[in-house]
């Protein structure tokens, strides 16, 4: 009995320290995107948003590792977001309809539309967010190559070039998307612009 009892103790307690650590993580997120919007993504500084949020420096770092992953979350996350959503789609789903699921499912990570109306914002209209983000983005297209290979048809020749300028075409049509988005105030569905700028590509 008294076994059971410590059992249900520990994870009363384990769920406890989740949601305490779910909520100082989104205190210190809105708080960064707050500022962000404000001042501007380079002249804020982590002391600043630390000192806002009423945390330390050092606990702010143990919730998110650097700067940038307090505008976007973390880039490493939405990668195997998106090639796990991409790896879970059936063998006959083709490579268009499976990266747009992995798509989906990134834009899902977003808390709620105000926040990433927000994120995408600051991210086009800042050079510096601008400039990281297409490094990383070139280095996932490059993960993303096996998993979109093979969804195509390797007998028809040159699957490795098809499948980077099919990778291309989608995180181009996502930008475009993202930008028509961010230009609306948010007003359309991010996933409904992004297929009318594939359909305009593919057509």
């Amino acid at each position: 009995m008294k076994r059971e009892e410590a059992k249900t103790t520990t994870r009363a307690s384990a769920t406890l320290w989740d949601r305490t650590r779910q909520l100082a993580s989104q205190e210190i997120l809105e708080t960064a995107l707050r500022l962000f919007t404000e001042q501007g993504y380079d002249e804020t500084t982590i002391a600043q948003i630390a000192r806002e949020a009423g945390v330390s420096q050092r606990t702010l770092f143990r919730y998110f590792g650097s700067k940038e992953d307090l505008l976007g979350g973390d880039q490493d996350r939405f990668g195997r977001v998106l090639a796990g959503a991409i790896s879970e789609q059936p063998a006959e789903t083709g490579v268009w309809d499976a990266l747009h699921a992995g798509i989906a499912a990134v834009l899902s990570l977003h808390d709620n539309s105000e926040q990433a109306l927000q994120r995408f914002r600051l991210l086009h209209n800042t050079a510096s967010l601008r400039a990281g983000w297409l490094e990383k983005r070139l280095r996932l297209q490059e993960e993303l190559l096996p998993l979109v290979e093979a969804r195509m048809d390797a007998a028809a020749g040159a699957a490795d070039a098809r499948a980077r300028a099919v990778i291309a075409t989608a995180f181009a049509c996502l930008d475009a998307a993202s930008m028509t988005w961010v230009a609306n105030d948010g007003q359309s569905n991010i996933m409904d612009l992004y297929d009318e700028c594939l359909a305009a590509v593919r057509g």
